[in-house]
């Protein structure tokens, strides 16, 4: 690994604890402004809303600027724009409609830094696949481990100490962060194209992975799964208190069981890349999520449905080590930015479809409904994706981005002549 790497995970674990922190106290700020669900909810979904707005144009810009100057210009202007709430809550004049702002703006600025992050590692670990997917693993285990257990406690605690304070901790984390980030080594950028619009730029993005089977594939999954996630999500307390009588105690710890797992698909998804193939391993972890939400729509007691969730996980960290691993090291550079940003706008955009067909199956049918339809999603998506992302076309595209490492090397393929991995 590279020296720099572990200034980059470190900085990425600074920031996830921060966000575990801001995760946990911002719907507990809002809380304490009123008790209307829709106004808690425009809080949650505010958040999300840059992915859908301008996911694929950020990713352009992304393409346009200096990946490492965007990590940290994005990380400094979130810590800045914490001081507002903060400031806010001191003044006492903290409101829903500003802190939906402020959430918008934070997913704003964490487009731009995830996007930018996504394809400036790559370019650090010179494109080596399996050094790839040994960095996604540390970096996807100390999010979880930092945004799922270590962060919402911490944020819990210290809403306690005052409204301003969990706040006041992630525009911390991000300074850090920052500061961290800076250090980093200046890479190359990748070579310009010419002089286009922004639009045609971020639509010549968008159908490099539309035009790709494997790239669709590796999409697809994210996408698919979010929509049976979210449905499972929306009934999960529901179904955990109705069906299993589990408190709430309880769900905390059903939640904590599959963040358990995903730590451990994680850690484990090298091995798995090696051992099977990482096609195979992709096509094998996606399986386990469905037949572990199918375990979990039939789980007669606590137990049963604890483990279900622990497997669904380490299905889930694993596929989100080798997924993101793969692509980066089959992707040109110059184009990377923009089709991260595509595969995470759209399953972005999938969410809020499996939000609403989980609450239509539980109320038209039952609370376990909205499961077993999540579990057959998964596994009719498994099986569509199998083919377009197997060993064989994984291994022709590792072959093809091998030479220099892509078409922004010296002595690779021109990339006007170049298409997208589709013909692999």
């Amino acid at each position: 690994m590279p020296t720099g790497f572990g200034r980059l995970w470190t900085a990425q674990t600074i920031s996830s604890f921060g966000d575990g922190v801001t995760h946990a106290a911002l719907p507990l700020l809002a809380l304490t402004l009123t008790r209307d669900p829709m106004a808690l909810a425009v809080v949650t979904a505010a958040g999300t809303l840059p992915w859908l707005l301008f996911g694929v144009l950020g990713g352009a810009l992304v393409d346009r600027w200096d990946r490492r100057r965007t990590m940290w210009v994005a990380d400094t202007v979130r810590a800045v724009l914490l001081g507002i709430p903060v400031a806010a809550a001191v003044l006492d004049v903290l409101s829903i409609p500003l802190l939906a702002a402020v959430a918008f703006l934070l997913g704003l600025g964490g487009l731009f830094f995830d996007t930018a992050a996504t394809a400036y590692l790559p370019d650090l670990l010179g494109r080596d696949p399996a050094l790839l997917a040994l960095a996604n693993s540390r970096l996807r285990g100390a999010q979880t481990a930092m945004s799922g257990f270590a962060g919402p406690p911490a944020g819990s605690a210290l809403l306690a100490l005052g409204r301003a304070v969990p706040l006041l901790a992630d525009a911390v984390s991000f300074l850090l962060s920052a500061l961290l980030v800076r250090t980093l080594p200046a890479l190359p950028r990748p070579v310009p194209e010419a002089r286009e619009s922004l639009l045609r730029q971020a639509r010549a993005g968008a159908s490099y992975v539309f035009t790709s089977r494997l790239l669709l594939g590796l999409a697809l999954r994210p996408a698919v799964g979010n929509v049976a996630f979210l449905a499972v999500e929306t009934v999960l307390a529901l179904f955990a208190h109705d069906q299993l009588g589990i408190d709430t105690y309880g769900f905390g710890l059903l939640l904590t069981a599959e963040a358990t797992g995903g730590l451990i698909g994680a850690g484990i998804a090298s091995y798995l890349g090696r051992r099977l193939g990482t096609g195979t391993a992709l096509t094998c972890t996606a399986a386990v999520e469905g037949l572990a939400i199918l375990g979990l729509a039939a789980a007669p007691n606590p137990y049963v449905a604890g483990l279900a969730l622990a497997v669904c996980g380490a299905g889930m960290g694993a596929t989100m080590v080798l997924g993101p691993s793969l692509r980066q090291a089959i992707v040109p550079a110059h184009l990377m930015g923009r089709v991260a940003s595509t595969s995470r706008m759209l399953a972005m955009c999938a969410a809020p479809f499996g939000a609403f067909l989980g609450g239509w199956l539980a109320t038209a049918y039952d609370i376990r409904t909205p499961l077993y339809g999540a579990a057959v999603l998964l596994l009719t998506m498994t099986a569509i994706t199998a083919s377009m992302t197997s060993n064989r076309r994984v291994e022709a595209a590792l072959r093809a981005a091998a030479p220099a490492g892509g078409p922004d090397h010296p002595g690779s393929r021109d990339p006007a002549r170049e298409s997208a991995p589709d013909a692999l």
